[in-house]
């Protein structure tokens, strides 16, 4: 008989430091497919899901996909979408519970519900109740994942990215399917080590562009390849989630017998992420520096890209902050492009107007204003009209359709304002040329990322920089209110001391 496979995917990195909450109907504007439904989406693309059906395939499996739930960054997951989500996954390990051999999920590893700290390990500890204490259970993760010790606890096997931008989802889902395969043989009997570091997250937040962060993952790839040793993970942590374990973690899967080999090799990894914890590679300008660059900048071999680092969506920003677009204004740089401005209320005024119209209205800075800006009253034309559906064809989208929602180019003095509904950060081309914007045309391009832009924008660009708008995610992090983690904790405490 083959083995009998449950997956599911529930995906979200969450900022305790945003206001409001992750509701259920975010989840549906993102991804909340069931089933067949999620497979066809997702079965062929770079996803974990394709993954698992990968080494489902290879190992003869009979798979039953649950739910694909993905949601963007941002506030707190509420508890009726975590029990609506949880409960669809739940529901199907009760049903099959006779049947079942394993189970293979694709989680973030920092969802943070309103009601605890640990989403994942809420989940996994709902299935343990479920299906009893043995039967093996594998995770993806997100490199970003803050791992708690009752995600160890609850799951034999678990497996994170070691790319950043994160181009490795297929790879990685096929690596943790393979050994949940071994395990359903008796091949191997996994088991997780934990090794945890004091600090908001790693220097570089796990960038495999920067040699010292890249070497990291270069290791716990040879690591792998040791006798007993299944999966080493390096996670960077996510410091806009204030919660009591955050903070990078160090992960490694081994089989029976090599549990001293694998604390050694963990214990040295985290030595090291500690040991680095000054070695920031970035350079952050401010506003008025980025802009007075982008008016200069000579783009023969390309646009000037400047990434909103700090109002970045995908790390929970609001992505309306304004202090950057307000600094372009003010010099005066053109032509230029700025994508995209999370607002929905000026999407919708915008669309009760015609392509070519002129407008003046209210743009930006409505979430917190102390965070990046507030509004900027603004009088441009109306360049584009749609419902702000894309598909991408990068690294990370390639073939998977996305929405920004009802979406406008709004040019004001020679900037290109990509005004949408719905929380995206950029994270391939298709993301501006769907709308008629062309990096090629344009002296700069302001793009709300922190490092995944990197991987379809940087090929194209003459030169990028990276700012710091005082937005929520902030490289400055004595600016968020941290209650939650433990203390000290390094860069907040500069006397935390570390012994492994």
């Amino acid at each position: 008989m083959p083995f009998h496979v449950l997956t599911g995917s529930f995906v979200h990195e969450s900022s305790t430091f945003k206001k409001g909450e992750t509701t259920l109907q975010d989840f549906r504007d993102e991804v909340l497919d069931l089933g067949q439904t999620a497979i066809d989406r997702f079965g062929e693309v770079n996803d974990e899901l394709a993954g698992f059906l990968d080494a489902g395939r290879a190992g003869g499996w009979r798979v039953t996909h649950t739910v694909s739930a993905h949601a963007n960054p941002g506030a707190p997951v509420s508890r009726q979408a975590f029990d609506h989500i949880a409960g669809i996954i739940c529901d199907a390990a009760r049903e099959h519970r006779s049947t079942l051999d394993g189970i293979l999920l694709s989680l973030h590893g920092s969802m943070v519900p309103t009601f605890c700290e640990d989403g994942e390990g809420e989940l996994l500890r709902r299935l343990r109740a479920i299906v009893g204490p043995d039967l093996p259970v594998a995770a993806s993760l997100d490199l970003h994942a803050m791992v708690t010790p009752a995600m160890i606890e609850q799951a034999q096997i678990l497996v994170s990215y070691k790319t950043y931008p994160h181009i490795d989802m297929r790879a990685t889902g096929l690596h943790a399917g393979r050994i949940l395969d071994a395990a359903m043989r008796s091949e191997v009997r996994p088991r997780t080590i934990r090794v945890h570091v004091p600090m908001l997250d790693e220097a570089n937040a796990g960038r495999t562009d920067v040699p010292a962060t890249a070497a990291l993952y270069a290791r716990a790839a040879a690591h792998e390849a040791e006798p007993g040793i299944l999966a080493v993970s390096v996670n960077a942590g996510f410091s806009e989630a204030d919660i009591a374990e955050m903070g990078p973690t160090v992960l490694v899967t081994h089989d029976k017998g090599a549990e001293a080999r694998a604390e050694a090799i963990a214990r040295d990894l985290a030595r090291s992420i500690w040991d680095g914890r000054g070695s920031v590679a970035n350079t952050f300008l401010t506003p008025a520096e980025a802009a007075a660059q982008a008016r200069d900048f000579d783009a023969a071999k390309g646009p000037l890209v400047i990434a909103d680092y700090a109002d970045n969506p995908g790390a929970g920003a609001y992505g309306d902050a304004t202090a950057l677009l307000s600094a372009l204004l003010d010099a005066g740089a053109e032509p230029g492009a700025f994508a995209p401005m999370i607002d929905p209320e000026a999407a919708a005024t915008l669309h009760r107007y015609r392509v070519g119209e002129t407008v003046t209205l209210d743009l930006g800075g409505k979430c917190d204003p102390a965070f990046g800006g507030g509004p900027l009253r603004l009088t441009g034309e109306i360049l584009n009209l749609s419902d702000g559906s894309y598909t991408g064809d990068g690294p990370i989208l390639g073939g998977i359709t996305h929405s920004f929602g009802p979406t406008a180019v709004f040019r004001v003095q020679g900037i290109d304002i990509l005004v949408v509904t719905l929380n995206e950060q950029m994270l391939d081309l298709q993301q501006v040329r769907t709308f008629g914007i062309e990096p090629a045309r344009l002296r700069f391009l302001v793009v709300k990322s922190m490092q995944h832009f990197r991987a379809a924008f940087e090929p194209i660009a003459g030169k990028v920089i990276v700012c710091d708008t005082g937005a929520l995610a902030t490289p400055q992090a004595h600016l968020r209110p941290y209650v939650r983690v433990r203390r000290p904790v390094w860069p907040l405490d500069r006397d935390a001391t570390y012994d492994p």
